[in-house]
């Protein structure tokens, strides 16, 4: 499974929605994402792809980690798996 499947996954497990249902356009808010399912969110993607996520990362002026929409956060998630590696 890739980043995307993996990520889009889990973000659908907190949303309660099928995966199908999650685009990169969706954004946290739109999926019906609140702090608290966002929070596990980080949780289950730092542990899926062992990195570890800022945690400011829900405040755009204080991170680089964008979580504006689904494609962000690929990217974002990416970036620290590339930086990991």
């Amino acid at each position: 499974m890739n980043i995307e499947q993996r990520v889009i996954e889990i973000i659908a497990d907190q949303a309660m929605v099928d995966p199908s249902d999650v685009t990169l356009d969706s954004t946290l808010e739109t999926l019906g994402i609140d702090s608290v399912a966002f929070v596990e969110c980080i949780f289950s993607i730092e542990e899926a792809f062992d990195i570890q996520i800022p945690f400011n990362a829900n405040d755009p002026s204080e991170s680089e980690f964008d979580i504006s929409s689904v494609k962000s956060i690929l990217e974002s998630i990416t970036r620290l798996v590339d930086e990991q590696a």
